[in-house]
């Protein structure tokens, strides 16, 4: 065992694992340790600071899930752009679930949004699974308010996939999109430009959102597909 190791297991919680362990099923239980994610952010911070943060950057592929979470919030301590998007590129296709995709967002692409949307160009349209439905999830959380374009939206939109997580990702895109862009957004929905199953999905995550009034629900129920 690893000293990253013995410190991960040193912060295990049982009871977390096997609730957590439902909640990612693509990945073997074996390799899940239990280690609250306050706990694990909090650790990637003081471990950053020491030498072995970068050997442990290196050492693709890990064997535990939080090692892979460990990595992406070392990541995210990155303050240079360049340094931050080299590491992402490096890790990405080890990423092999939604969670670890999901809570990855390093600084520097917060506070670089120009440059990065080449990369995330790429990445939707790569092969691998969780590359795609994390640069969906940049154009969700980054580029939805005062950096948006129409653009983005024909970018998702023209992706067609088998992969749950990434029609998962696809539908959650429009349903955010449709609470702050909806007047371009509704002409996706009345125009079926998107997936039968990421149609109706969307619609679906937009009832649940508090953001989106009663009214414009009950309009957005009159376009479900069958």
């Amino acid at each position: 065992m690893t000293p990253v190791q013995k410190s991960l297991f040193a912060m295990q919680d049982q009871t977390y694992r096997t609730f957590h362990a439902r909640l990612v099923p693509t990945i073997d239980s074996a390799r899940i340790i239990g280690v609250r994610t306050p706990q694990l952010r909090a650790f990637a911070k003081t471990f950053f600071k020491l030498p072995e943060a970068s050997a442990f950057l290196k050492e693709l592929p890990h064997v535990y899930y939080e090692e892979n979470n460990l990595h992406a919030f070392l990541i995210e301590q990155f303050k240079d752009f360049n340094a931050a998007l080299d590491a992402t590129e490096a890790f990405l296709p080890y990423i092999d679930n939604w969670a670890t995709c999901d809570s990855f967002l390093p600084k520097a692409f917060r506070q670089n949004p120009k440059p990065l949307l080449p990369k995330i160009r790429q990445w939707i349209a790569s092969s691998k699974t969780y590359t795609v439905r994390f640069g969906i999830e940049l154009l969700m959380k980054l580029y939805l308010d005062d950096r948006f374009q129409s653009e983005y939206l024909d970018w998702v939109a023209k992706i067609r996939s088998e992969e749950y997580y990434i029609n998962m990702m696809i539908a959650w895109y429009f349903s955010e999109a449709l609470a702050k862009q909806y007047d371009l957004v509704i002409v996706y929905l009345k125009q079926n430009r998107l997936d039968c199953w990421v149609h109706n999905k969307a619609i679906q995550k937009a009832m649940e959102s508090r953001r989106i009034s009663p009214k414009t629900k009950e309009y957005l129920k009159t376009l479900k597909r069958k």
